[in-house]
């Protein structure tokens, strides 16, 4: 009655201190709850060292596409007033710069968007690739303990 309490604690304290996402893990073969932590602990670190999990999210893609842009916007309307050189220069120094503005704002607005989709998409390919090295990860950390002499549920 004893050894199948210290099992049950053990399996419990394995529960809230693994990293593997909801997995019970039985021992099949009377181990100790020091064995189990011990072969959990090794068998997490096995997972992680083949198929580390990351959850990084990508963010500031707004950001860099309005000031992309805004340069952009900048630098065309200054490549366009160029274009026309006699009418341009007889334009005082505020008003081209006005104009400058203008086209900057117009671009960074556009960036914007184009900074918003961008960053949506790595989002959504980034859960992918997180969900598939989850699954991995927790593939390996099953069949390390299995090996162990343990039963894995998910």
């Amino acid at each position: 009655m004893m050894k199948i309490l210290a099992h049950t604690l053990a399996i419990l304290m394995l529960l809230m201190s693994t990293s593997a996402l909801a997995a019970t893990v039985i021992p099949l073969k009377g181990q100790t709850s020091q064995t189990i932590q011990q072969d959990t602990s090794a068998c997490q670190s096995q997972a992680n060292a083949q198929h580390p999990v990351q959850s990084t999210v990508p963010s500031g893609g707004r950001v860099k596409g309005a000031a992309t842009a805004a340069v952009a916007g900048a630098t065309a309307a200054e490549v366009r007033g160029r274009q026309h050189e006699n009418v341009y220069d007889q334009i005082d120094d505020d008003t081209r710069q006005d104009y400058r503005q203008n086209h900057a704002r117009s671009a960074a607005a556009a960036g914007v968007v184009v900074g918003g989709a961008r960053q949506r998409q790595a989002r959504r390919e980034n859960l992918s690739e997180s969900e598939q090295s989850i699954t991995a990860n927790n593939s390996v950390y099953s069949s390390c303990l299995q090996q162990r002499g343990y039963d894995v549920l998910p």
